[in-house]
């Protein structure tokens, strides 16, 4: 059986109907499969479930509304260029409607049940997405993020989340829940296939493009903000948050405590003050229009969370903004030297029939800790952090979330990977290029002396969000002699005839980091560029020819 085969064949024998809106014939996909699998781009052969309020040419686009459906002509960009790159479309997915909610169950197309536990919710609202992935039905799958519809649903499915930056990717083709705040967002199985697969979708670049000032990788030794009180959060879970906690204290990480509250004030603007009339901006006058007719398929709840938001005034959008930019000063002060904000992804697990029997206060419940990440301009990574035993027997997935200011994605994968990094892996074990990387200015600068890992001055790099990334050795035609500084380095000299093979580490940084470390750079050391063994030329240290005659020859070729 070939790898559809597979997938359609649990498609049928889970039975899980809610998953998809729009499911694509098998021989369909199979025969896009074949070409991709014949293809050599970074997806070859991935499964791509797509939200339903994100366009894919030719698939109807519902946003879980079946009156509001169009059929676009075209990819919206994201899709496409997750196609461009071999991901394979299998369908559209349910979703809490209009991408309104963070529990999976608002849709006339039926409550998107838990991958394990199916009287539990499935989390939202990229619900179908993220179970899609949990159950094997997609490798990846688009989903969106306002309030924390990318993070809630991968961290009660065990599985990743990747939340960028408000307006790094494109926005276009995607039905919208608060413009100016909304983001895609993707899921997979492990980071690493996040990682590859955000990489891909930020192709399609947004209107805050990732610049010249990027940082690559968190510092040497991160500052990790956990909040001082957890609020909402079950005993059970919060006894796994705390392991996770010592997981990153034994990490390498240093913890410090956070008042949460301002952050928790600006999460309640998002709903219960004017902020929310941005919904009723994208459709609200689509639902008050079709709000007697029976057959177009409305959601109560979604319904009367919308056309509510009417009342605000441009005065109280106006005051709920200000309000917002104070909270987000005093939070930032809490914040403070901290990398990162680590927090639990979800407070607890729900059951079904406690949302419907409190829909509004079990949603509000589950965005304690999402709701005002794109409000403060934060990105954010859902990762799994462990389970959960619950009093009745049964385990939750257990995640957490870490958060940081725009455009520090990178360092958020960075932190997520020495997270996961065992004690029998190399220092340097995943040192793939994070996604921003692959979309912002970059330079490769090759060290040979105390500025490799491990050396007294690795922090001037990774300070300036360097990341390490890979062995590097020199063409045959260099040297190094012993320099009189404090602390000793080497400096490097190219020399025809006497020369050899040095080896070093490269470091990718930006190019504004490369300058403000060169304006750093004390006597007599100095940048140029220096050839490797392939041929290549890439910027690397040196020294000052003085220096370079009165220093110490050595007789090695790594220092």
């Amino acid at each position: 059986m070939t790898k559809i085969d597979d997938i359609y064949t649990a498609i049928r024998d889970t039975d899980r109907p809610e998953v998809f809106i729009t499911l694509r014939p098998e021989a369909d996909v199979a025969s896009d499969y074949q070409q991709s699998v014949a293809s050599d781009g970074p997806l070859a052969g991935a499964i791509l479930a797509v939200k339903d309020n994100v366009d894919v040419a030719g698939l109807p686009t519902t946003a879980a509304c079946p009156g509001y459906a169009y059929v676009p002509d075209a990819d919206a960009p994201t899709v496409a260029a997750l196609r461009k790159a071999g991901a394979v479309v299998i369908g559209k997915t349910n979703l809490d409607q209009f991408a309104t909610g963070l529990v999976g169950t608002r849709s006339p197309y039926g409550a998107v049940r838990d991958s394990r536990r199916t009287d539990r919710i499935s989390g939202g609202s990229s619900s179908g997405s993220a179970v899609a992935v949990a159950l094997g039905f997609a490798d990846i799958a688009i989903g969106t993020d306002t309030a924390g519809s990318g993070r809630v649903p991968a961290g009660l499915q065990g599985i990743v989340g990747v939340k960028p930056t408000v307006g790094a990717i494109s926005t276009d083709g995607i039905v919208p829940a608060c413009a100016d705040y909304d983001v895609p967002t993707i899921f997979a199985a492990d980071l690493e296939l996040a990682n590859l697969a955000t990489a891909v979708m930020a192709q399609a670049t947004g209107e805050r493009p990732f610049d010249s000032e990027s940082r690559f990788a968190a510092p040497e030794a991160p500052i990790i903000a956990v909040p001082a009180d957890l609020p909402e959060l079950d005993d059970r879970w919060r006894d796994a948050f705390r392991e996770a906690v010592a997981a990153a204290e034994a990490a390498g990480f240093t913890i410090k405590t956070v008042d949460l509250t301002p952050f928790l004030a600006a999460a309640r603007l998002l709903y219960d003050d004017a902020l929310v009339s941005q919904r009723y901006d994208a459709v609200g006058e689509f639902i008050d229009s079709a709000a007697d007719s029976d057959d177009i398929g409305l959601d109560p709840v979604v319904a009367q969370i919308v056309s509510k938001a009417s009342g605000y005034t441009a005065v109280d959008l106006l005051r709920a903004r200000r309000r917002l930019a104070e909270l987000r000063a005093l939070a930032m002060e809490q914040w403070g030297d901290a990398t990162a904000l680590m927090v639990p992804t979800a407070p607890f697990h729900p059951r079904i029939d406690e949302v419907v029997a409190d829909p509004i206060g079990v949603n509000s419940r589950m965005g304690t800790y999402t709701n005002f990440c794109n409000l403060f301009d934060l990105c954010g990574l859902a990762v799994p952090a462990g389970v959960v035993d619950e009093a009745d027997g049964t385990r939750s997935e257990f995640g957490i979330t870490l958060l940081a200011g725009a455009h520090e994605d990178a360092v958020l994968i960075d932190l997520a990977r020495r997270l996961r990094v065992s004690a029998a892996d190399s220092q340097h074990g995943a040192s793939a290029p994070t996604w921003p990387e692959r979309v912002a200015p970059s330079v490769e600068l090759a060290v040979f002396g105390a500025h490799m890992a491990g050396g007294p001055l690795t922090h001037e790099l990774s300070d300036r969000g360097a990341r390490w990334g890979r062995e590097v050795r020199t063409a045959p035609s260099y040297r190094l002699v012993a320099l009189d500084t404090t602390p000793p380095k080497p400096g490097l000299i190219r020399d025809l005839d006497a020369g050899r093979v040095i080896e070093g580490e490269s470091w990718v940084l930006s190019p504004a980091a490369l300058g403000e470390f060169l304006a750093a750079l004390p006597q007599p050391m100095m940048l140029g560029k220096v050839e490797l063994a392939d041929g290549s030329w890439v910027v690397g240290f040196g020294c000052d020819a003085q220096a370079g005659e009165s220093g110490r020859p050595l007789d090695r070729t790594r220092w």
